[in-house]
């Protein structure tokens, strides 16, 4: 039984404690071996991922976990009863997950109880809920001490790949609140030895907070970062203004999770701490995972993770290269409530080129993000944010932070945080440039804010979406009359 799950529901506690206590209790625990802090599962997911460069057995256990998925759900599942004779049948995994409907967060919201099996007792139940970055936040149950033991195994293995060893601390701006910093003059950063973590506090990015940021680097000596991309930003934009060559010279590699990830936003940070940058895709459901590599900026999801799809806006599965299909993922190992063709509203494009850095593995290019991260145009086209994220615009140059909200097709607010107000001719620019980058789909306004909000995890959101994106779903031409009347 690993001791995490067990000692898990009193980490609030830890993390309250003053640095004396975090000091001694987790410079302890820190020293307690693997096997007993994550349990046998862990191992057991340790041995699968290192077997994971041989392709064949690869796809064959794949393909086995996939079954053994499919059969418990429809066996034990209420939601899925009505399959049971046909996960029977004498069909490949892939075919018989064919059989199963795509399942949208709404139906296990109205319903979470029917998605849980029947076989497993609450006691090994382990609550979680979405991180409400979504249109849809939800509760959901995992396995205990088998769910946590695998994040563990994949995230250490992505350490793993990106060069982290024992003993190197990592710089983490990952939406933990530093207790405290509420107050005037209160901590911005705490230190974690369990993993080595120096926290930095994502409530606190503006530039007069950043040489308390520097120092509390400077003394901890980081060489690693895991961070949200949008709270990393501000940091390296100061940086690149302010530099520390003493702190950003140490980084050798910094690992970016959780928010939909810009180009622009990439080419900053490398540019800032001259290291490779690799991406990590999943989500609290755990039902997909996927990572990039040094030498590959793709994404790659892991087979034994979770079974990957992609489909088109009429539900159908997207098999060519270029097209773009919203992610849909059936999870493994959670015996409690697996996810079966669970659709996570993420979009991507399988990749075009062969993949001979992970064979056996699934590769997209690029993940384009959520699908209320597109606007909607006055001809009712839908544009991704990271089209227009991802502008270099030089208005925006000295802006901390900007965030589109959209309530009527054809027309946003850009809300920039920043000091001063734009002046009437950068304002113009701005509406021309994204005017011209939308084909003349959509007009903002441009209006100055003291405060952008974040999600409750810390995250930020670059675009509020108050439309109900659905509507406009494959509506590339719509009539005058129709348009007149939306």
């Amino acid at each position: 039984m690993p001791i995490e799950d067990i000692i898990h529901p009193f980490l609030k506690h830890y993390t309250s404690a003053p640095q004396w206590v975090k000091n001694t209790l987790g410079g302890a625990y820190a020293r307690v071996p693997t096997s007993m802090r994550y349990g046998a599962k862990y191992d057991e997911f340790m041995a699968e991922i290192k077997r994971s460069d041989d392709e064949q057995w690869l796809r064959q256990r794949a393909d086995e976990k996939l079954l053994f998925t499919l059969r418990w759900a429809a066996e034990t599942v209420p939601a899925f009863a009505s399959l049971q004779s046909r996960v029977k049948l004498d069909r490949s995994p892939v075919e018989l997950l064919a059989e199963f409907p795509l399942l949208p967060k709404e139906d296990i919201k109205a319903d979470t109880n029917r998605f849980i099996s029947s076989a497993m007792p609450p006691k090994t139940h382990l609550l979680t809920h979405t991180g409400g970055s979504t249109s849809v936040p939800m509760k959901l149950y995992l396995e205990k001490y088998v769910s946590r033991s695998k994040d563990f195994a994949y995230n250490g293995t992505f350490d793993t790949i990106a060069g982290i060893r024992t003993g190197d601390t990592i710089l983490a701006l990952r939406g933990r609140t530093v207790p405290g910093a509420n107050k005037p003059g209160g901590p911005i950063w705490m230190f974690d030895p369990i993993k080595s973590y120096l926290h930095l506090s994502s409530d606190h990015l503006e530039a007069e907070h950043m040489p308390r940021y520097v120092e509390a680097a400077r003394q901890w000596k980081p060489t690693f970062i895991h961070a949200f991309p949008s709270a990393l930003v501000p940091l390296a934009k100061w940086l690149q203004e302010n530099p520390a060559p003493d702190v950003t010279e140490r980084i050798r590699s910094v690992q970016l999770f959780s928010e939909n990830i810009y180009d622009y936003q990439v080419e900053l940070i490398r540019e800032v701490f001259g290291c490779p940058v690799l991406l990590d895709y999943g989500h609290s459901e755990r039902a997909v995972k996927s990572i990039s590599l040094p030498n590959d900026p793709r994404y790659f999801f892991w087979p034994l993770y979770g079974k990957v799809e992609l489909i088109d806006f009429d539900g159908r599965p997207v098999t060519e290269p270029g097209v773009l299909g919203e992610i849909v993922g059936t999870g493994f190992d959670n015996r409690v409530m697996p996810l079966i063709r669970y659709r996570t509203g993420d979009l991507a494009m399988w990749s075009s080129s062969p993949n001979l850095t992970r064979p056996g593995f699934s590769v997209v290019d690029r993940i384009e993000g959520r699908l209320q991260e597109f606007l909607v145009c006055n001809d009712h086209r839908l544009i991704s944010i990271c089209t227009i994220g991802a502008a270099h615009f030089e208005e925006l140059a000295s802006a901390d932070r900007m965030q589109f909200e959209q309530t009527a097709p054809g027309r946003a607010v850009l809300k920039v945080l920043s000091e001063n107000d734009l002046s009437s001719r950068a304002k113009e620019a701005l509406a021309s440039g994204i005017r011209a980058k939308t084909q003349g789909g959509l007009e903002i306004e441009v209006v100055r804010v003291d405060e952008i909000a974040r999600t409750v995890s810390g995250k930020h959101r670059l675009l509020v979406q108050k439309l109900d994106l659905s509507r406009y779903l494959g509506a590339a031409h719509i009539d005058t009359e129709e348009s007149a009347l939306s």
